[in-house]
């Protein structure tokens, strides 16, 4: 298998104190039918958990589902982490409940792909695509 056939691997977390994952799950069956590999994680994960699964995965993406409103909280702790074991090269993504007024800070933090509540699953897939390395 050359490293063009190789499947891209998406770890899809579910940070925090969400109450509920039927739009992660909506999000995962998207990409596993978009010919991903999917790692999910499930409800109620720390910043700790999802920088050691992003690790031991060897992931091509980092994607969050956050609904609880504490994504920046979240996202300022799973930073460093991620740094810490060289994961820069990653792609970073966030969906959910996402304020317009927080995107430009989720950005700064290294999130690259935002997607709030409503966005197309044609359109999640596709930037992972065009984005991964």
């Amino acid at each position: 298998m050359t490293t063009q056939d190789k499947r891209i691997r998406v770890l899809l977390a579910k940070p925090g104190l969400d109450g509920h994952d039927q739009g992660a799950k909506v999000v995962v069956r998207a990409m596993m039918d978009a010919g991903f590999e999917v790692i999910y994680t499930g409800l109620r994960q720390t910043p700790e958990q999802v920088a050691r699964i992003a690790l031991e995965e060897d992931v091509d993406v980092i994607a969050l589902s956050s609904l609880a409103g504490s994504h920046l909280p979240f996202c300022r702790k799973l930073k460093p982490m991620l740094e810490a074991n060289e994961l820069t090269d990653k792609l970073w993504m966030i969906g959910g409940n996402l304020p317009k007024q927080d995107h430009e800070q989720l950005r700064e933090l290294g999130f690259k792909g935002i997607f709030p509540t409503g966005s197309r699953l044609d359109a999640i897939t596709a930037y992972v695509r065009e984005n991964v390395r």
